[in-house]
């Protein structure tokens, strides 16, 4: 996992779009914070949970993508409605994260303890009876759709006009739908699918647009462009530019996950081989490799246990695959595709084009 001192900076920031988000969600979270507290002393654990775990660290990506979204469809930079319909985004991605940390078993998460071990932890302090791991499930599965339903309810009392909300809602309710089935998809994949056959990498190309790449850049895009008001021209220009950059950005992650410096992305060598990530780079080199050699590191993958040296010997597998070859090749042709349609787009802004053109160029080479 990024701890925060490892955040990295995209050009996002011209305009303080991350302070701006992190005031809405402080103003959100302490209101929500005394509403659980007056339910019941109890729930004062929880509450202080969920403000940790939304305002420390995070990239803040889905925000500011939605910010410019909204600026390059004519949408003032001075809106505070803005900053809290985009702080929503990070609302249901906290919720993503929380149930997905759960899903992977993951102890940590941005150099904290994830949410379930957190509350194994107070399981234990407290020496309560039962289960703690259950415990701990139960409560981070339970507070991961808190979250869930408080991004709802900020997205829908942003302040904006409502007609501009209720315009940009299906957008908003399309894209929860589609990063949950991509998230379903991909937890179905290692145990339902065949990592050999030929349906692989579809499969993996529909997890990485649906879980990644739409989810993180195309519909915050859309949302922003929907509250301005935007034509249908530019909203369809957005996903012409977003969902290549959305997966070149994922792409580009997918490399790190495995050839990655620890010491410049914030997590251990080979982490996605460990963790048994199915990715697009994953199914291209089983594609590749011998028999023998693909199936050792479909076997291995994810296997409990597995030491740095066997982590290594599966990062050189993916290595000599050609399969890095491949997906670099591929996020060429996407970022020019993305660019291509950034340029021909009919953006109200041409601050909003200079900063999306910057993003796309250090999501495209980022060793982070």
């Amino acid at each position: 996992m990024t701890s925060p001192s490892h955040s990295p900076v995209l050009p996002l920031d011209v305009e303080s779009v991350r302070a701006r988000v992190d005031a809405a969600l402080v103003e959100f979270m302490v209101g929500q914070h005394g509403r659980l507290s007056a339910i019941s002393p109890d729930l004062v654990a929880a509450a202080d949970a969920l403000r940790d775990f939304l305002l420390d660290g995070g990239k803040r990506l889905r925000p500011a993508f939605c910010y410019w979204g909204w600026r390059g469809a004519g949408g003032a930079p001075d809106s505070a409605g803005i900053a809290q319909a985009a702080a929503a985004l990070e609302l249901l991605q906290a919720s993503a994260l929380v149930h997905d940390d759960l899903m992977d078993r993951s102890d940590t998460r941005r150099g904290l303890p994830s949410m379930h071990r957190r509350f194994e932890a107070l399981h234990r302090a407290n020496g309560w009876r039962g289960d703690r791991e259950q415990y701990g499930a139960a409560a981070a599965l339970l507070l991961g759709d808190l979250l869930l339903i408080w991004c709802d309810e900020l997205f829908v009392r942003c302040g904006l006009d409502p007609a501009a909300v209720l315009a940009a809602k299906p957008v908003f309710d399309l894209m929860r739908t589609e990063v949950m089935a991509g998230q379903y998809l991909d937890v179905l994949e290692p145990v339902a699918g065949d990592s050999t056959d030929e349906l692989a990498l579809v499969r993996a190309q529909t997890v990485l647009h649906y879980k990644s790449a739409k989810y993180t850049i195309e519909r915050p895009l859309q949302v922003g462009a929907r509250l301005a008001g935007a034509s249908e021209e530019l909203v369809a220009a957005y996903g012409e530019f977003g969902l290549p950059l959305g997966e070149a950005f994922q792409l580009r992650d997918d490399l790190l996950g495995v050839f990655g410096d620890p010491a410049v992305t914030g997590k251990p060598a080979g982490d996605d081989l460990r963790e048994g990530k199915r990715t697009l780079l994953v199914a291209l080199a089983l594609r590749a490799l011998p028999t023998a050699d693909a199936q050792r590191l479909d076997r291995r993958l994810g296997a409990p246990g597995l030491e740095p040296a066997e982590i290594a010997e599966l990062g050189a597998l993916v290595a000599g695959s050609g399969a890095a070859d491949r997906v670099e090749e591929r996020i060429d042709h996407l970022m020019h595709r993305s660019l291509a349609a950034l340029d021909a787009a009919p953006l109200a802004d041409e601050a909003a084009r200079e900063t999306l053109l910057a993003v796309a160029v250090a999501a495209a080479v980022r060793r982070y």
